[in-house]
């Protein structure tokens, strides 16, 4: 179409029609160039992802060590446990012959004794070099209910709460209790009656 037929009306609505798609394609490229991620804060991301994923990785690497070292540690638990039967009733044979019955003792009884002894020796160092220690605490001694079983309460001259009597050690493996000791707790000294006289008759108002 020539411009020389062309009304005012009509340049008008092209220039227009230009001059809106000038804007339409300016507003498209900066659209497009908002869109673009920037650079620098791609690979702050790409650090900050792969820091995550090494992190990751050390701590599944220290779980694993953990429990590698625990299996190793507590391999022995059941079989340990079921020798603790075994220990007891050789500690109980040694304390069921007194020291004078010893010292009487024919040859072949001290024989017989000294092997008892290097049996139990030889279990409880077999035990403690497989992480398996034994737990026997002294008169006095405070009361920790991690290693120590209460069976019983009696007046006695330990602070009350102490451990007064051990009726059976106790064993533990690596940080574990393997089993407890069973103690008699101290309910402190007994408190003399009206009349001077403690428990069993002893006249202490002297």
């Amino acid at each position: 179409m020539s411009t020389e037929n062309q009304t005012p009306e009509t340049e008008d609505a092209e220039l227009n029609a230009e001059a809106d798609a000038a804007l339409a394609a300016e507003a498209e490229a900066e659209d497009t160039a908002s869109e673009e991620p920037d650079p620098a804060e791609e690979i702050s991301n790409l650090k900050d992802q792969l820091l995550r994923a090494l992190a990751e990785m050390e701590n599944t690497k220290k779980r694993a060590e953990r429990e590698v070292k625990d299996t190793r540690a507590y391999a022995v638990t059941g079989f340990a446990r079921d020798m603790l039967d075994v220990a007891d009733n050789l500690s109980r044979a040694l304390q069921s012959i007194s020291e004078e019955s010893k010292s009487e003792a024919g040859e072949a009884l001290k024989t017989l004794l000294e092997g008892v002894e290097m049996t139990e020796r030889r279990l409880l160092s077999s035990l403690e070099r497989h992480g398996v220690k034994k737990v026997e605490p002294s008169p006095g001694d405070a009361l920790d209910p991690n290693m120590h079983q209460a069976a019983a309460q009696i007046p006695a001259d330990q602070p009350k709460g102490a451990i007064a009597h051990v009726m059976q050690p106790g064993y533990k493996i690596g940080d574990r209790t393997l089993r407890a000791a069973m103690v008699v707790v101290s309910a402190g000294p007994a408190t003399p009656p009206e009349g001077g006289e403690a428990e069993g008759g002893v006249d202490v108002s002297a």
